[in-house]
């Protein structure tokens, strides 16, 4: 499997994001600049966690306007999995390829610890190797991780099961985030953005291989599609 990471001024979490594909693939991925106007041929798109630009205006507003997107948009149209975490996630959101916007957590804190989530959909390239409803830990990291979207949007979102992932612990999640969202799909269901980081949750010495498959189940619909 191919893949790349594209990487923007400000990514923090790109090394993790490069050694999770490394070591699941076997084949490391490409790295891609923000200023690249082309994508080589891959399988999978990752935009990383970080602080793109320094958060400044919006997280993410700025990032989104980078050449590259137009290529990872492009993808994104002909099929290709493409996958946002955190401030990957607040990217996608503002590139228009994905609804919704992330805002400051409702603590107004910044949250950094593992939490508790629950799959809703095993209907993805990024989540067929989970069970439906089971609970799984990924750490997070962020401070605007509130995801918000209007009325119809959420009736959407419910309505064609594109919600991946809901926070699951008693107080409803760490940031507020409307419904508990976690992690939400595209329409087409190939992209995917997600608050919590499933690349730190691969081997036991980060604490849990919760995240594992979700990359593997990535490589797997890559496999059974060829």
């Amino acid at each position: 499997m191919k893949s790349a990471v594209i990487l923007f001024p400000g990514s923090n979490r790109d090394r993790d994001m490069v050694s999770a594909l490394t070591k699941i693939t076997g084949r490391k991925p490409l790295v891609v600049w923000h200023a690249d106007t082309d994508l080589p041929p891959v399988d999978l798109i990752v935009l990383p966690g970080g602080f793109s630009y320094g958060d400044y205006l919006r997280c993410g507003a700025i990032a989104a306007r980078s050449p590259v997107m137009r290529a990872v948009a492009a993808r994104a149209a002909d099929g290709v999995a493409v996958l946002g975490v955190c401030n990957g996630f607040q990217i996608l959101c503002e590139a228009g390829l994905l609804p919704g916007v992330l805002m400051r957590n409702a603590t107004l804190k910044f949250a950094c610890h593992d939490v508790a989530l629950r799959v809703e959909t095993q209907s993805s390239v990024f989540t067929s190797q989970y069970r439906k409803g089971e609970i799984v830990r990924f750490p997070i990291a962020h401070g605007e991780g509130n995801y918000r979207c209007d009325d119809e949007t959420l009736r959407r979102l419910r309505g064609e099961d594109r919600v991946a992932f809901r926070y699951a612990d008693e107080d409803g999640g760490p940031n507020g985030a409307i419904d508990a969202i976690a992690g939400i799909l595209s329409e087409r269901r190939n992209v995917l953005g997600l608050m919590p980081h499933p690349e730190n949750a691969i081997e036991p010495a980060q604490g849990g291989t919760d995240g594992r498959r979700l990359f593997e189940s990535v490589v797997g619909a890559l496999s059974v599609a060829a």
